[in-house]
This record gives C-alpha cells, sequence and structure tokens, in this order.
C-alpha cells in the first residue's frame, strides 16, 4: 500500500495539474473546436526569476518562444522559487504529458534526478550541472570562452589597475565564468586587482547598485556583472558614476546602458533551446552532457558599436587571436569543473 507521504505527493501533483489546467497554461495544445489534442508537441520552462530581467530569464524565455513559433509547439512557463517548487512544477509537467521541459539553471539538476525517473516520457533538460539519466541531461555552456575575451578587453582599457566581478550568487558557473575572465585580466597585466563581489540575491536591483558603487568607491573602473535583474542596477551605478564601464552577460545586454556597455557575454538561448527542441521533437535525442561552445556560436563576446572606438586594433588584433586560439584548442580558459551541489537561485 503506498505511504501517506506518496498519496499526499500524488494528490499534490493531480491538483497542481488541475490548476495549471484551469489557468489554461497547461494541457494539450486547442484545437479549432476548443478541444484539446493529446499529440501536441508540448513544452515546459521553469525560471528562477522573471523573464523581465534583460539576461538568463529573458533570454531562456525567448527561446520558449522561438519553439512555438519554429515547432508549432504548445508551451507553457513558470517563474519558480524554492527546490519543493521545481519539482512540484516538473511533475505537473510530467502529469500532464509535455515532452520537453527545461529547468533553467544548475539549481534545478536535483529535481530533475528525482522526478525524471516518475516521467519516462518526458525528457528533462538542466542549463548547466552535470547529472544525467535516461530522460535527463544538462545543457551546459562554454561561457568561460568569451567571458576570457572579455576579461582581455578590461585589463587593456582599466586605467585604474583595478576590475570587479559581481554575481547574483556562487553558482558554479558563475564562479567558472568570473575565474575565466580574471585569467584574461591577468593575461594582459597579471598584477591588476579583480574584486570579487555576490548579492544573494538576483532580483534585488537596489543591492546591485550598492554593492557596485561599493567596487567603484575600491577603484574599479570596469565590472562584470552576472546578476540577472539584480544587475540591472549595476548598469544605473556605471551610468551614475564618471570613466565606469561595465559588461552584461548572458543575453545581449548592450542596448540597456549603450554609453557605459563595453560589451556583453552573450548566450544565445534561443538557438541552444531551439536545437535541442528539435532533437526531441525529431525523436533522436539522446541524454548526454550538451555542450555549447564558441564553436557552436551559442556563446560569444557581442562588443557594443556605440563604444567602438575604445577598441582599438591592436586590442582587436588581440581579441581574434585569442578566440582563434580558443576555437583551435590552443588556448583553454579555466574552468571549473562542476559538483553535485545544488544552491539555490
Amino acid at each position: 500500500m503506498p505511504s501517506i507521504h506518496s498519496r499526499l505527493r500524488r494528490f499534490s501533483t493531480l491538483l497542481h495539474t488541475l490548476l495549471l489546467t484551469a489557468c489554461g497554461v497547461g494541457g494539450g495544445a486547442a484545437t479549432r473546436d476548443g478541444s484539446a489534442d493529446s499529440t501536441a508537441f508540448k513544452v515546459a520552462l521553469l525560471t528562477p526569476g522573471p523573464i523581465s530581467d534583460h539576461s538568463w530569464n529573458a533570454g531562456a524565455y525567448q527561446g520558449l518562444l522561438r519553439i512555438q513559433d519554429s515547432l508549432g509547439a504548445r508551451v507553457s512557463h513558470i517563474q519558480v522559487k524554492t527546490p519543493a517548487d521545481f519539482e512540484e512544477n516538473f511533475r505537473a509537467y510530467g502529469a500532464q504529458g509535455y515532452r520537453l521541459v527545461f529547468g533553467h539553471g544548475f539549481e534545478f539538476q536535483d529535481a530533475a534526478s528525482r522526478v525524471g525517473p516518475e516521467y519516462p516520457q518526458t525528457i528533462f533538460i538542466t542549463t548547466s550541472g552535470n547529472r544525467m539519466g535516461k530522460n535527463v541531461a544538462p545543457m551546459v555552456f562554454g561561457f568561460e570562452e568569451p567571458s576570457y575575451l572579455a576579461g582581455l578587453v578590461a585589463g587593456s582599457l582599466t586605467k585604474t589597475r583595478t576590475v570587479g566581478v559581481i554575481g547574483g550568487s556562487e553558482l558554479p558557473p558563475v564562479k567558472s565564468s568570473f575565474l575565466a575572465f580574471a585569467a584574461g585580466v591577468h593575461a594582459v597585466d597579471p598584477t591588476i586587482k579583480v574584486l570579487t563581489s555576490y548579492l544573494g540575491t538576483w532580483d534585488d536591483a537596489s543591492a546591485g547598485k550598492e554593492q557596485a558603487l561599493a567596487q567603484i568607491r575600491r577603484g574599479a573602473d570596469l565590472i562584470f556583472q552576472n546578476a540577472d535583474a539584480a544587475g540591472l542596477g549595476i548598469f544605473q551605478a556605471a551610468k551614475d558614476s564618471k570613466g565606469v564601464y561595465v559588461f552584461g552577460s548572458n543575453s545581449d545586454q548592450n542596448a540597456v546602458a549603450p554609453t557605459v556597455t563595453i560589451g556583453s557575454v552573450v548566450i544565445d538561448l534561443p538557438h541552444a533551446f531551439l536545437t535541442v527542441a528539435r532533437e526531441v521533437h525529431d525523436q533522436r535525442f539522446t541524454s548526454r552532457v550538451i555542450y555549447l561552445g564558441s564553436a557552436t556560436e551559442v556563446v560569444k563576446l557581442v562588443l557594443n558599436p556605440t563604444l567602438a572606438p575604445l577598441i582599438t586594433p591592436a586590442l582587436q588584433a588581440r581579441l581574434d587571436s585569442a578566440r582563434n586560439a580558443i576555437a583551435s584548442g590552443r588556448l583553454h580558459p579555466p574552468r571549473i569543473e562542476f559538483v553535485d551541489t545544488v544552491v539555490a537561485r
């Protein structure tokens, strides 16, 4: 006989499924007569923060919309906050017969590993991580490669010989990209100081601004941020300060503050999401670590044309040389090998 805990969990999942369907965000795609089409290709996305952040979550949502437009998929999105929410929503989508579910972040892999075996017909993808199962796979971005290039730019442009990095929290992928950025800075000048701060939040723009101003007071004149919505405060701090520049991250954020944004370390999440979705849709997906680096053009440094005069011919030549060395395998920016530690966003 099922345990009380098991029965309560099944009841919770059923109730959640009914609520999703009643709200119009779950279930099959509507046919012309309004009935549900159980054969529809259904794809869902869980994000740890708001899709209005112009960064990590916004890019994922654009990926979901790209799948909808390109494959005619029925799509659904929910913003979740806690590990319990991750697992509950994974189960609800599995119970509704969703074919593909994205958990957008390293922190989703624990829930995906637990829920995956219960719904073998659903593919669960986590963006970052290293855990795999028959229907569970991580999509790992070579974010270190363009982060290293951004470090070369920062090391070449700093006048104070002090630069900063600010993250939302100490997620391994974030720490790894900061390590690569620092390596790029020190390839230019090993004596340049790199300040490192973590906010403990991905949503609080005022906290981002406060920490950026603190780094600026310590001499930082270039800041590489990876803080989602909280990062918007870092852009504001740079705008309010003289001679301070920032780098965008995850999405192309050059237009957020074009007068102070040198460039953006970009993950083309729409392209990455659609690539995986096509495999699942065409029934040729196999579980593996899906590594997407510079060679796939999913990750890249996008310089801001508004500030193009800051990129001298000598610096551009150095960037081109480093980019070619990375592509050929002659240069390997440092990266942290992820461990099975889940840190909530």
